[in-house]
């Protein structure tokens, strides 16, 4: 929770490694450290070709964020690149995380600190990296869907008494409907990310902020409390989607 931010609050959408663009929207912002608080909602790493200096800059510069599925991702393969060192293993060198051997251990311990949500009570808001079950508390939704979450679906009586005439969640985007469609109004609104393919989301209630900037598209921002989008353009295409 952040109980008194400062008198501005920045929320970036995905970053996956777009350092350049990173900062051209920081420029676009009128950034000010004195007075401005950056929360990124997830996805710093892969895809773009920055991904550690993302990740330097964010913890250098005091920024928050929330736990994306690629931050995730990033973290075991450098495990995994660790454990195969300590095997007497040499991990690949072509390996689309190899990049992950350039992170310090400060950068590590900042990824692995990433929080699920981040609740903003002063402007009445909450931030995750993909999507929240309408009717679920806080505390009770499920870890993986607040990463991976795009859809919901009618939950049947074999989700449990609990769920029963309730939704659950779908990573996918075929079956189901747009969460942040279905966010109520009592509750806060949500910032998000994870869904590059269908765009800026500007729900009533939830705003989804992923504008594909790695597949060379935007990078945005949303300024609170006046609720101001910003967006600047990819400098490059560095991904396809899917990819």
């Amino acid at each position: 929770m952040l109980a008194a931010p400062k008198e501005r609050v920045i929320l970036i959408g995905d970053v996956h490694g777009c350092l350049d663009e990173l900062n051209d929207l920081l420029d676009a912002c009128a950034f000010d450290a004195a007075t401005d608080t950056v929360i990124l909602v997830g996805d710093l790493v892969n895809k773009g070709p920055k991904s550690v200096g993302v990740v330097a800059a964010a913890r250098e510069r005091g920024f928050y964020g929330v736990r994306g599925n690629h931050d995730d991702s990033c973290l075991f393969a450098r495990e995994k690149r660790d454990a195969d060192r300590t095997r007497g293993d040499t991990p690949a060198a072509d390996d689309k995380y190899s990049y992950t051997d350039s992170f310090s251990a400060e950068d590590l311990l900042y990824l692995r600190n990433l929080p699920y949500t981040l609740s903003l009570p002063s402007h009445k808001a909450i931030v995750v990296h993909a999507g929240l079950v309408p009717g679920v508390p806080l505390d009770k939704q499920d870890l993986a869907g607040m990463y991976t979450q795009r859809n919901l679906v009618p939950c049947g009586t074999s989700c449990g008494d609990d769920l029963a005439g309730m939704y659950t969640w779908s990573d996918g985007t075929k079956k189901g409907v747009p969460w942040a469609g279905e966010w109520p109004s009592d509750q806060p609104h949500v910032f998000f990310g994870h869904d590059a393919k269908r765009g800026l989301q500007q729900h009533k209630h939830a705003t989804g902020l992923d504008t594909g900037c790695c597949y060379g598209k935007k990078l945005s921002a949303m300024i609170l409390p006046e609720r101001r989008l910003v967006q600047v353009p990819a400098r490059e295409v560095y991904a396809q989607p899917g990819g």
